[in-house]
């Protein structure tokens, strides 16, 4: 098969859809690999580490998606990359369609067929493409909230961990997923007091018994999470419903509660965002206020850490494209179900139910 790598062009997006090791096993395969020149510098891969490893470099886009049956990338296709598709093409990447109508009727009309990482799903009810980028997402979550609690980035001049004599910043964390998990890590390190969230009860048992007493867990339900968030210094947020929109569960009126200048941060965004206030932003321009309260919603935290997140990435990603690339889309997705669960749109169709219920309710 003929796999092309673009290089990512969403704002500040620096990750590559793959690493040299995962092209030389592709050559291996027996496949051929094209990489748009320059691909893999924000992660500090060189075009000639990709030439050792067998691909072949184009010097654009277009030449690359031209050329290849199948496209490997990171981010959703923004709409340029979207017309140089073409009907019959794979598209293996992040795609978050369930709040982009406008994505999802392009890719409709293109007849492509996009296989989404984030849905991806094991029988155990595991993501296991979105992980790897969910734990770096939920860990710099809570360094960029410490960071923007400074007064000087805008935030209410809060430290985490506070000081001996001085009593700690506060944390809630919505959502006890991988995200979550990592978040609460991540705050708990640095000394804040943190409560978290989930509908689980059993997940929230886990954590209570793994933090052997030093977080809060709750509940979550509308009356809780209010009264918690108007405690909070940050608020972050890491609710998932897999291939749909994320649910609001924190309103304007809770967040115009919490202290002045605190932060929120929705690590959610991708899937539309878990607070009413959200709306999505970009590494250029990643803040802005709302009720009070500083915002950080940009819709592709991971690409701050490019090269980490890379690697990790295609550590994922890699065996289900092997498969793609030497069984083909239809016996790929026969013989893979976790794999068939990422097909969210083919041949004009939509064929994932998170992203058809909320294609509806745009309609």
């Amino acid at each position: 098969m003929i796999i092309g790598v673009p290089k990512e062009i969403k704002d500040n997006e620096y990750r590559v859809g793959l690493t040299p090791a995962g092209t030389a096993l592709l050559v291996q395969d027996g496949h051929e690999v094209f990489i748009q020149k320059s691909a893999g510098i924000g992660s500090g891969l060189l075009d000639e580490q990709y030439i050792q490893a067998g691909a072949k470099l184009l010097d654009t886009a277009a030449n690359v998606y031209e050329r290849a049956e199948l496209i490997v990338k990171v981010k959703e296709p923004q709409p340029i990359e979207v017309e140089m598709c073409r009907e019959g093409q794979i598209l293996f990447t992040y795609l978050h369609l369930a709040p982009a109508p406008e994505l999802t009727r392009s890719m409709l009309d293109k007849k492509v067929s996009g296989i989404a990482y984030e849905t991806i799903e094991l029988d155990d009810k595991s993501l296991p493409l979105l992980r790897p980028m969910s734990e770096v997402a939920g860990r710099l979550a809570t360094q960029i909230g410490a960071h923007y609690l400074q007064r000087d980035k805008g935030g209410s001049g809060v430290l985490l961990g506070g000081v001996p004599g001085v009593k700690q910043g506060r944390v809630t964390i919505i959502g006890g997923g991988i995200v979550g998990t990592n978040s609460l890590k991540m705050a708990v390190g640095l000394g804040a007091q943190v409560s978290i969230f989930d509908i689980n009860p059993v997940r929230l048992a886990y954590l209570d018994d793994l933090y052997e007493g030093r977080i809060t867990t709750i509940v979550a339900n509308a009356e809780a999470i209010a009264e918690e968030v108007a405690l909070s210094d940050l608020l972050i947020g890491a609710v998932l419903v897999t291939g749909a929109r994320a649910p609001r569960l924190v309103t304007r009126k809770m967040l115009s509660r919490m202290r002045p200048n605190s932060v929120a941060v929705d690590v959610a965004i991708d899937q539309g965002g878990c607070f009413e206030s959200s709306k999505a932003t970009t590494h250029t321009n990643p803040t802005y206020m709302d009720s009070g309260v500083l915002h950080y919603c940009v819709s592709n935290i991971p690409g701050a850490v490019s090269r980490t997140s890379t690697f990790a990435l295609t550590n994922a990603t890699l065996p289900y494209l092997r498969k793609l690339a030497n069984f083909g889309l239809r016996k790929a997705l026969k013989e893979d179900p976790a794999l068939a669960k990422g097909l969210n749109v083919h041949a004009g169709e939509i064929t994932h139910k998170g992203v058809a219920e909320a294609y509806e309710s745009f309609r």
